[in-house]
């Protein structure tokens, strides 16, 4: 035994030699390749004198990173989680010249600038080092992985981590039903793949039917691992890297696209008390990397093979959302179990007289706070859970990235870092997210300049800020969620619900079937085995659960096709002036929350005024390709007859347009009508025998349509977009070529995969319709696995909340 210890020491000494030498030799290139960087005085130096200077800077440089950043970044945990990444650069450079400052030889010198990029080439060399040189190390990367687990035990007075499994669900934004199958089919994603058999013995039944999987039913052990072939390589840099192996030499960590953890920064976490801190893995970067860098396993949609041969682990269900297809909506009702009174993405309240937006940080907690009332419940997460990158809480303990608490003051329980401080405490991890962040801003730019050469239809306008919030979406936000999981995993929580907000950005500016998204599908893939492979390791066994809220309908913009915007057409309809160029309707693509809750900014859109500057003119909002017109002066939902009556001609130029499908509105006579072109007009009790115009979108278009009018905040007029079954495709009235937030397409039918150990999530032929559905089937889940829940008695006082919510 003592001969294997002194081994597994000339180790990691060796290992960390290597990663000088390379370190030093990086740093004599870039001496000899950038002017203002030098390591020799003004009279010229021995090449011996250079080297040892090179040498010792290198050395004083992993020692600084290795002991003062984590410190530092403790030290800035304030900061709000994006300017944090941005200044991993000029903290980097600044580290580069106090080590300069300490070099013995005193004859090295670099201009502040120049500091800044050769301390992220050398951050870089030296983690891509560290982890070529470990990845046979195969025994080292268990025995630490386990180290990590029960030291944190050991740290904690928490209660030792059940045997029972927990769940992992991981909410794929944006990622319809269809979508997932046609990237499984392709290869796109073979974790997936392989869960469901390589595609085979998947078969859709009839219309709500859940997809079934062939023969046996494998049990899923927490997690297996991912074939060595899910290797990636780092955005915008050469990384060598196996399935997602780290190690940590003796001057700073290794992490190459799984888990690492920092021995280093040990005693500054002991505070801390956050899952991933110290202990937690410190990059997700890695597993998402860009498809020309990776090296594809060897049929990669291979099924696993068992005795009885190929079985599946997991089962695809497709399942229905309400009118409103969107986070919003969704989300609320998989975390607490209520979409009542969520009519779309944004809506006027008369009562209030606000907008509510779903993707503001007031809002969410209001819609928190109501969906908690309404059910009594404190949420799908309150026992042990983690809630990560979601728009609400779903009463978890542990917070990152969480909307619904953006808005408050910040303090130690709701400063929402957990994840960020083991991320970015390694300066080589933040490095690789920093430089992979401008590598995916350059690849926006382009791709979008590439589309506009090419004329290319549909198309929208991806400047602005877009590049930097797409960005922020595919690189930052899902890095930090991913390596927040791992911690979670690693730490034996009961539950964690993460939303990885990539494909659905990338979709609502690209297409939901465009290469820029297929990109991203294979990234959120490579995050799967990732976290399969972290299951392996954790202190209890995991079940993954992975499904999307609402899926994407490609189509061109309402005002593309048009020339105009919905509310242009309103104010035509009303006699009202309307200018002559129209305004672009803002996306509220869910990415910019994302965005929000790292800033702690809850900035308001343009057009989303609390109140109307003009109570007589109609407030006009857009969820995708549903819109809501309401008139602010009157108190009440008005009627169609009261409509008629002020707006003769409103109704009529709506229900008539060829860019509208159809209308809902209120009804003194009927209750409520839905309105078609050429003067059609159906009242809600007779859409059984006569759908109108609601046929041609589906089954279950009607008991949404009737949902959302006993909602107490449904807008005076209720307008979707028309659809066309054959292409799939809608009119969104915002500025979106892959949209959802209404009827029509694909949006409406997202997706649940699940091991087959579970129990099924509907009987056959029985459809899975809504998200509050889905919540009690996760619930249910909870409860196979691990007991029930412990429901909230009563509704808890608005301080109690705030409590629980941070």
């Amino acid at each position: 035994m003592r001969g294997v210890r002194w081994r597994r020491i000339a180790s990691q000494i060796g290992r960390s030699v290597a990663v000088w030498a390379v370190s030093t030799l990086t740093m004599l290139l870039l001496a000899l390749v950038l002017p203002d960087f030098r390591l020799q005085s003004a009279d010229g130096d021995s090449a011996t004198r250079i080297a040892l200077t090179a040498a010792c800077g290198a050395g004083a440089f992993g020692i600084l990173s290795a002991v003062v950043w984590p410190l530092l970044v403790r030290l800035l945990l304030l900061v709000p989680a994006l300017v944090l990444g941005l200044l991993v650069f000029f903290l980097n450079g600044s580290l580069l010249l106090v080590a300069l400052r300490l070099n013995p030889s005193a004859r090295g010198a670099a201009a502040p600038e120049t500091a800044v990029i050769v301390a992220a080439v050398m951050s870089a060399v030296a983690s891509a080092t560290g982890g070529a040189l470990a990845v046979r190390d195969d025994e080292a990367y268990r025995r630490r992985l386990h180290r990590l687990a029960t030291r944190r035990h050991r740290r904690r007075t928490d209660p030792p981590c059940p045997v029972t499994p927990g769940l992992v669900f991981l909410q794929l934004d944006g990622v319809g039903h269809e979508v997932l199958r046609e990237a499984v089919g392709r290869g796109l994603m073979p974790t997936v793949g392989r869960w469901l058999a390589g595609g085979e013995g998947v078969s859709l039944g009839g219309d709500g039917m859940q997809s079934t999987v062939d023969s046996g039913r494998a049990a899923v052990d927490g997690g297996r691992s991912a074939p060595d072939g899910s290797r990636s390589g780092a955005d915008g840099m050469q990384s060598t890297a196996d399935s997602g192996r780290t190690t940590v030499d003796g001057m700073q960590s290794t992490v190459d696209g799984t888990l690492s953890a920092a021995d280093r920064m040990r005693s500054a976490l002991d505070d801390a008390r956050q899952p991933t801190d110290g202990d937690g893995p410190r990059s997700a970067g890695d597993c998402i990397q860009p498809t020309a860098l990776i090296t594809p396993p060897p049929d990669p949609t291979a099924p696993l093979p068992t005795a009885d041969g190929p079985r599946p682990t997991h089962r695809l269900t497709p399942w229905y959302t309400d009118w409103s297809s969107q986070t919003g909506a969704s989300q609320l009702g998989i975390l607490h179990g209520s979409t009542f009174d969520v009519p779309a993405f944004r809506w006027y309240e008369k009562d209030r007289g606000e907008v509510m937006v779903c993707n503001r940080p007031t809002s969410a907690a209001e819609l928190q706070r109501r969906a908690i009332a309404h059910t009594g419940d404190g949420g799908l997460l309150t026992e042990d859970g983690a809630s990560r990158g979601n728009l609400f809480s779903g009463g978890a303990g542990e917070q990152a990235l969480v909307l619904s608490i953006a808005a408050r003051r910040r303090g130690r329980e709701n400063r929402s870092r957990a994840g960020y401080f083991a991320y970015f405490s390694d300066p080589a991890n933040a490095v690789r997210t920093a430089l992979s962040f401008i590598a995916e801003v350059v690849r926006e730019i382009g791709e979008s300049t590439r589309a506009r050469l090419r004329k290319q239809r549909p198309r929208v306008s991806r400047g602005g800020l877009y590049p930097l919030v797409r960005a922020f979406a595919t690189v930052v936000e899902r890095d930090v969620v991913v390596a927040a999981v791992m911690g979670d995993m690693l730490a034996g929580r009961t539950a964690v619900y993460a939303d990885l907000v990539a494909y659905d950005e990338v979709a609502h500016h690209s297409g939901p079937h465009s290469r820029d998204a297929e990109k991203v599908l294979r990234r959120l893939d490579r995050c799967l085995a990732l976290l399969e492979r972290v299951a392996d390791h954790a202190p209890r066994p995991y079940r993954i659960v992975v499904l999307s809220d609402h899926g994407q309908s490609p189509g061109e913009t309402f005002r593309s096709r048009y020339g105009l915007t919905l509310a242009d057409l309103v104010r035509a309809g009303c006699g009202l002036h309307v200018p002559r160029r129209a305004e672009r309707t803002h996306s509220g693509a869910e990415a910019r929350a994302a965005v929000r809750a790292a800033l702690h900014r809850p900035v308001e859109e343009g057009g989303e005024r609390h109140r109307p500057a003009r109570h007589s003119e109609p407030v006009v909002l857009a969820s995708g390709n549903l819109g809501l017109i309401s008139f602010p002066d009157m108190r009440h939902r008005m009627t169609k007859e009261e409509i008629d009556a002020r707006h003769p001609a409103l109704l009529t130029t709506l229900a008539n347009h060829p860019g509208i499908g159809f209308l809902l509105v209120a009804s003194a006579e009927h209750g409520g009508v839905v309105l078609g072109p050429y003067g059609t007009e159906i009242p809600l009790a007779r859409l059984d025998r006569d759908p109108g115009p609601l046929a041609r979108f589906g089954p279950g278009a009607v008991e949404a349509v009737r949902r959302t009018h006993a909602f107490p905040h449904t807008a005076d007029i209720m307008v979707n977009s028309a659809y066309d079954p054959a292409d799939g495709e809608v009119l969104a009235f915002e500025e979106q070529i892959g949209s959802h937030g209404g009827l029509g397409g694909a949006q409406s039918r997202p997706f649940l995969l699940s091991p087959v150990d579970l129990s099924v999530p509907v009987p056959d032929g029985e459809r899975l319709t809504g998200a509050e559905q889905v919540h009690q089937v996760l619930r249910r889940w909870l409860g196979e696995l691990s007991g029930p829940e412990v429901p909230l008695t009563a509704v808890p006082d608005e301080d109690t909340q705030d409590e629980r919510a941070a």
